[in-house]
């Protein structure tokens, strides 16, 4: 890993630790954060501090991983994602001043290995996505989902198991 910090006028990464091959499209803005070996960023993403991204892993346009979010190795994540690290989120304190760092604390969020998050989801803090689950496009994550599941909807659901022979049938097609 490498730290990279490059600033110009079409991203901006500062202080992210970066593996190999890493491809970070124009427009993206990631600080503080970690990108594993041959992952690729699409344009419009930010990535916070304290986020990590493994190996082999897309992360698709417009997506937003903040602090706290831990996505596992050759996950695939939709465009239009939205991960959320605070359950109660306020601008102000109860006196009504702003909200600093020091008033709220970081609700981690894990992706686990091989899982697939659809386009336009929300992915609530403290869940697990298992290894290998699939999430269905436009769905609301506030529950953990199970290993080798799909789960969709609002609030998502598990909807089955994942047939491991049968994707693997299908993604093998020319």
């Amino acid at each position: 890993m490498r730290t990279v910090t490059i600033k110009d006028e079409r991203r901006s990464l500062t202080n992210v630790a970066m593996g190999e091959n890493v491809k970070i499209f124009d427009f993206v803005n990631a600080y503080g954060c970690t990108i594993g070996d041959n992952t690729k960023v699409g344009a419009f993403v930010e990535i916070q501090k304290n986020a990590v991204v493994g190996k082999n892993c897309k992360i698709s346009s417009h997506t937003f991983v903040c602090e706290g979010v831990h996505i596992d190795d050759n996950v695939f994540v939709g465009h239009n994602v939205t991960f959320i690290n605070d359950r109660y989120p306020s601008a102000v304190t109860g006196d009504g001043s702003m909200q600093t760092e020091d008033d709220w604390s970081v609700i981690p969020t894990h992706v686990g290995k091989e899982a697939s998050i659809g386009s336009s989801s929300t992915i609530m803090c403290g869940v697990t996505i298992g290894e290998g689950a699939m999430i269905g496009a436009g769905s609301v994550v506030t529950k953990d989902v199970p290993p080798g599941t799909i789960a969709a909807g609002n609030p998502a659901r598990v909807m089955r198991t994942i047939d491991k022979e049968k994707t693997e049938e299908i993604r093998s097609l020319p």
